[in-house]
Order: structure tokens, then sequence, then C-alpha cells
């Protein structure tokens, strides 16, 4: 009892701690300042480690501390990222009427007469390149910034809390769902922290407003729906994930076995004949539920611009990629020029042929097996991008803990070097600091596929195929 009463002492000190070090993060620290980032990273990840470790049985503990972490950042403007001026942006257009996806905010300025309040500073916020593209972010992120809006026409730091305040509500809704289906899996139920707790994201989503946390939200949510036996509701919410962010729909292929086999040791015809309607109504809805959302947008003008700016992602964008970077620097060797054109155009089909094997020949009937193939499949998927932002590595980290596989924590970590391209003025990336993220995120990772060879799965309480 008295270890216990110490332990408690030293976790609500460490909690302190984290506060102060959170408000300065949020408050005082200028992303160029690489060295005091990487201090404060490592001291966070340091504190959020001790209070899990500590405290694995007390999730109050726990989900308390993750919220006043998150609640520190309530009144900060973001200071690592520039994307929730145009978040911002996107929503008042939406509010006085005006469809987001069909005018680029550089010709609004250009004309003088923007129909937004603070046009000008959200543009200068958003900058150059963001301003001349067309939003690729889909109908549910704007109808969060549209609630944004409403509730803060006129002030950009009263948009920041609303987006905070529903970023911090799907976190709590990760937290409950999450310990739900870690409960229904037989895995202890502290797991959740290293996702709820984990610095990365409270600084990446809650700090620097990015909306992978809603889109987390329901993919957990779906999880957690379709493991006991709610298809139909677990595909309705798949596509509310979609309509945040499209990364999602990677994911339908790997759905396949679970619908077709579930439980049973193989696949016969009687798995086909009872699995297959259902896998076909599972796709029906999330693809039909995905269009309902995008309908009040929907034009050839949308398709179009949609599009174009979805494509420069894969063929003109850059930065902090694996793969891609060897491939780039071999073809300057041969060819003498970056051929991130052609390279963008083969690597996502290298990605479908990834996930089609994950589908068809790794096992994914069991709802562990399923989320593995997820978290294999959505980093086969970075590993190959052009583009890898940091917040984009919530999705694996989230979906991890469910698993064997932890090197998305691991990757959550190194994340960090990849900022050292704001220490040059023209936003330069060090390559060296790049190589050293992949190559601790690959060590891991080949490591924890040799060593869960040996390790059983999880045995389940509740599943439905």
């Amino acid at each position: 009892m008295l270890q216990q009463w110490k332990y408690h002492r030293f976790s609500i000190l460490l909690i302190g701690i984290g506060i102060l070090f959170y408000w300065s993060f949020g408050y005082q620290l200028v992303r160029t300042d690489f060295t005091k980032m990487v201090v404060f990273w490592v001291i966070l990840f340091f504190i959020s480690f001790k209070i899990i470790q500590q405290n694995p049985g007390n999730w109050k503990l726990l989900a308390i501390a993750a919220l006043l972490f998150r609640i520190v950042f309530l009144f900060a403007i973001p200071n690592l990222s520039q994307d929730f001026y145009r978040f911002i942006w996107d929503g008042r257009m939406l509010l006085e009427g005006f469809n987001p996806y069909l005018s680029l905010p550089e010709v609004w300025v250009a004309q003088g007469n923007a129909p937004i309040a603070q046009a000008q500073e959200l543009y200068n916020g958003m900058g150059q390149l963001n301003g001349s593209h067309y939003t690729n972010y889909p109908p549910i992120s704007q109808f969060c910034y549209f609630i944004a809006a409403l509730f803060a026409s006129k002030s950009i730091l009263g948009s920041a809390i609303v987006l905070r305040t529903l970023i911090i509500l799907a976190d709590i809704g990760t937290l409950y769902f999450g310990r739900k289906l870690l409960r229904s899996l037989n895995l202890p139920e502290h797991r959740v922290f290293w996702y709820i707790l984990n610095p990365f994201i409270i600084l990446e989503l809650t700090g620097n407003l990015h909306f992978e946390a809603v889109m987390v939200f329901f993919i957990i949510w779906s999880l957690y729906l379709l493991h006991k036996g709610y298809w139909y509701w677990a595909a309705v919410v798949l596509a509310l994930s979609v309509s945040v962010k499209l990364v999602p729909l990677l994911f339908l292929p790997l759905f396949f076995q679970k619908f077709t086999i579930g439980e049973r040791k193989g696949f016969d015809k009687l798995s086909l004949t009872s699995g297959l309607p259902k896998l076909i109504g599972f796709y029906a809805i999330v693809i039909t539920t995905v269009f309902l959302t995008f309908a009040p947008f929907l034009s050839g003008e949308f398709f179009h611009n949609f599009k174009r700016t979805i494509t420069l992602w894969f063929q003109t964008f850059e930065f902090n990629a694996s793969i891609f970077f060897v491939i780039r620097w071999i073809g300057y060797q041969i060819v003498g020029w970056n051929v991130i054109e052609t390279a963008g155009k083969i690597l996502p089909l290298v990605t479908i042929s990834i996930l089609l094997a994950l589908t068809f020949i790794r096992k994914n009937k069991t709802t562990p097996q399923l989320i593995t193939a997820m978290v294999l499949g959505i980093c086969s998927y970075y590993f190959l991008s052009t583009t890898v932002h940091p917040w984009y590595i919530a999705v694996p980290l989230s979906l991890c803990v469910f698993t064997n596989y932890k090197f998305p924590i691991a990757w959550s970590f190194v994340i960090i070097l990849s900022y050292t391209a704001y220490l040059h003025p023209d936003f330069k990336e060090n390559l060296w600091m790049v190589g050293l993220e992949y190559v601790t995120v690959f060590a891991v990772l080949f490591w924890e596929i040799y060593k869960t060879r040996t390790l059983p799965e999880p045995i389940l309480t509740t599943s439905s195929n």
C-alpha cells in the first residue's frame, strides 16, 4: 500500500511537470528551435511512459492526465503547422454559402472581394502553396470546419478553440471504444493509453489541430461494432472515417476474410454463401454513405478540382519519404532528374498489390488478424508514399495497440526528426535525419516480424463476422 501511494504521488508530480512542458511547447516554442523541441519531446515521452508504467490499472488517473495535457492547448495557436488556417477558411466559406471545393483562396484575396472575415490574415497564415490549391478535405472534415465558423466566424483564436474542442471530444470517444475493444479481445485496457497519452498525438492532433483524431475515432468505433457483429453500423461509421480523410479506403479489401471465413477453420461453400452477401452489403453501405456525405458538393467542377489536388500529393509533393527517396536517388544517378512523376504513378500500384496480398494470402479472419493486416497495409502505403507528414502516423499508432506490433510507437517517437526541415530557411529536409528515422522504424519492424512469429493471438471473448 505504501509503495502504491509513492507511485501515486510520483505520478501526480509527473503530470504537473508534463503540464508545464506542454504549456511551454504550445505557447512559447518556435518550430525553428529544433534543439528545444527535441528536449521537450524526449521529456514528455518519458513522462507518459512512466505514468502508464506505474498506473496500468488506474485508468481514471491516466484519463485525467490525458485530458489535462490536452486542455493546456485550448487557447494556443498551432505553432508546428499552418493547415488550420485553411480549415478555418473552408468553414467560413461554407457558412457564407460557398462551395469550398470550387474556388481558390489566392483568387479571392487577389480580387479583394473574399466573403469571409480575416481573409487576408487567413491566406497569409496558410501560405501561398496551400492557398493556390483546391481543398482536398472531405465533407465530415468540412462539417467540423463549418461548426468552428458557426461559433467563431470572426476570430481565428475562437475558431481554433472550437476545432480543438472537437478533436478532444474525438479522443475521448477513441478512449471509450478503444477500452471496450481491448476488453473484448482480452487485452490489457491500459494499452489504449499508448495512443491517448502519446505526446505525438497530443502535440500533433490536439496541439496542431489535425483531424486524424476524428478519423481514428470513427475507425476504432467501427472496429468495435464489427467485432460485436453489428457489421451494418460498422460500415456506416467506417464511411464517416473515410469522409474525414480518404485514407481508410485502403482498408476495404482487408475485410474479405472477416466476412467470408470469420472464425471458421477454412474457406468453403458455406462460408461463401453466408458471408459474401454480408461483405457486399458492407461495401455497399460504405460506398453509399460516403457518396451521401459528398452529395451536396458534387459537380463536374468538383471532380476536376478534387482529382487535381489528390494527384499533386502523389506526383508533385515530397516530404519525409522512405523508399521513394531511395528511388529518387537512383533516378538521379540513372536519368539525371527527379522521377517523382513516374514513381508517383507506379508506387500506388505497388501499394494495391501489397493490400491484395494481405487480403488473400495472409490470415485475416479474426479481429486481431484483421487489425494487424490494417497496420501492415497502412504502413506499407506510407513507406511507399512520396509525402508522409508526421500526423499521418496517428492511424497505425491507434491500431497497433490491438496487435503484437509496437513499431508505430517507435515511429511516433522518431518522427520528430522530420522537423529538421524547418531549420533551413527554404524548408529543406535533412536526409540524414530522415534516414535515421526510417532506419529506426524498419529495425523495430523487422525485429517484431521475427519476434511475433512465436507470439499467440489474443483469446477472443466476443466475435462475429
